[in-house]
């Protein structure tokens, strides 16, 4: 199989580890890619958003499958353009791929299934918007309708908190487009949970689940992140949870897709509370979480090429997953500053030792290397450092052990992942 992977973070230097051992891998390639993926596969120099390059090349070279990581060229119409040019893309096409792009619409199909989810109403105007506020008060969330990179929510807990929300979004345009419309929910409490399932347009196999950290400080503090770690398998989230999210979620939701005529294919990802009566939808995503990819792979002992194969193919009602009884966990570090304003260019040593620490993995998302062989800092989520164990504590000190041998004083990671699991 010759295999195009598209994206250039953490998530898919991970993804690349686990195409590259699968046993039908003939050749693999990845645009960008990353200093990590560079060690896997073949880089190539396409932006992620250059649809018509990523098409171009993927005819050019006979590539039995064009794998996407991030969002932005599901949301550009690259499933689209892959099956006008008669080739295989394992994701949504743009239609589909709504269900990310636009968290009202999400919500519209979520309702239209029967998805149990909080209650909500999206606005185009601010005024209408803040009467809204005003009625409902906080704690209150408030999302950007469209794609904002992981930092268009905003949990408020105060209503001043809120209405700052609000102006940000729609009236600063802090999340550009994006926030010009804007979701505004009840506030759920309980545990969240991010669940991923893989989907062929009728049928659905569960994938795994993990517990992310989205906050950038220790205790779930600071400003919302794209993720600071993560860890698989979350213990709050049981089969029976696991069964029940399918069951009353994700087939309800394929089969309003496909009833509206734009069936879904490739990963979905459910993200969840936990809540005292039952799971609730928080929001779906039409791709692999990162870090979370970064802590479910490791687990993952079924060859992913074949089931992203037979998620393209409709032949996933015939097929079924793998996993490890071990726990991994996922530190992520990131750039001082991260994630206003990540300070690049830093220097970042002892790489090779952390990936040399028993049980730990190492994938690169935002770096880059110099001509002789200087690893740098080019982004604000820079490294994700992995543990794997019999157990979750295992894991987290295989992870943190790691962490401790990189060499980079512009850097910075939380050191409570996995805390609220372990007590």
């Amino acid at each position: 199989m010759r295999v195009l992977l598209v994206g250039a973070g953490g998530r898919e230097h991970a993804l690349a580890w686990a195409l590259s051992a699968s046993p039908l891998i003939g050749r693999l390639w990845v645009a960008p890619g990353n200093p990590g993926t560079a060690e896997l596969a073949e880089n190539v120099l396409i932006a992620p958003t250059d649809i018509p390059a990523l098409v171009a090349f993927a005819a050019r070279e006979s590539v039995d499958l064009v794998v996407p990581g991030p969002e932005a060229p599901l949301a550009l119409g690259l499933a689209d353009a892959c099956a006008a040019a008669g080739l295989r893309c394992f994701g949504p096409t743009r239609a589909a791929a709504a269900l990310e792009t636009s968290k009202s619409f999400m919500k519209e199909v979520a309702e239209a299934a029967g998805v149990p989810t909080a209650r909500w109403a999206a606005f185009d105007d601010p005024a209408a918007a803040r009467a809204h506020l005003a009625c409902v008060g906080a704690p209150v969330v408030v999302k950007a309708d469209g794609l904002a990179a992981g930092k268009g929510v905003v949990v408020a807990t105060t209503l001043a908190e809120a209405e700052e929300a609000l102006a940000d979004a729609m009236e600063r345009g802090l999340h550009g487009e994006a926030g010009r419309r804007v979701v505004i929910e009840e506030c759920l409490a309980g545990e969240e949970v991010s669940f991923f399932a893989l989907c062929d347009g009728t049928d659905a196999l569960p994938f795994a689940a993990a517990a992310d950290h989205k906050r950038v400080g220790e205790g779930d503090t600071g400003p919302n992140t794209g993720g600071m770690g993560a860890y698989s398998p979350p213990p709050a989230f049981t089969p029976a949870l696991q069964a029940e999210v399918m069951r009353r979620m994700i087939r309800p939701t394929l089969a309003e897709m496909a009833r509206r005529g734009t069936p879904f294919r490739g990963v979905l990802f459910a993200g969840l509370m936990l809540a005292a009566d039952g799971p609730k939808l928080l929001e779906y995503n039409v791709r692999f979480g990162d870090p979370e990819t970064q802590a479910m792979l490791p687990r993952l002992r079924s060859d992913l090429l074949s089931a992203m194969l037979a998620a393209c193919d409709g032949e996933l009602a015939r097929f079924d997953l793998r996993w490890s009884a071990e726990a991994s966990l996922a530190v992520v570090l990131a750039a001082r500053g991260y994630p206003a304003a990540p300070e690049t260019g830093s220097v970042i040593e002892g790489v090779e030792d952390a990936a040399a620490t028993p049980g730990a993995l190492l994938f690169h998302a935002g770096t880059r290397r110099d001509a002789d062989g200087t690893l740098r800092a080019a982004g604000g989520r820079v490294l994700t450092v992995v543990g794997t164990g019999p157990d979750l504590r295992a894991a987290r000190d295989a992870a943190y052990a790691a962490v401790d041998r990189i060499r980079w004083p512009g850097g910075f990671c939380r050191r409570d992942i996995g805390a609220r699991a372990l007590g």
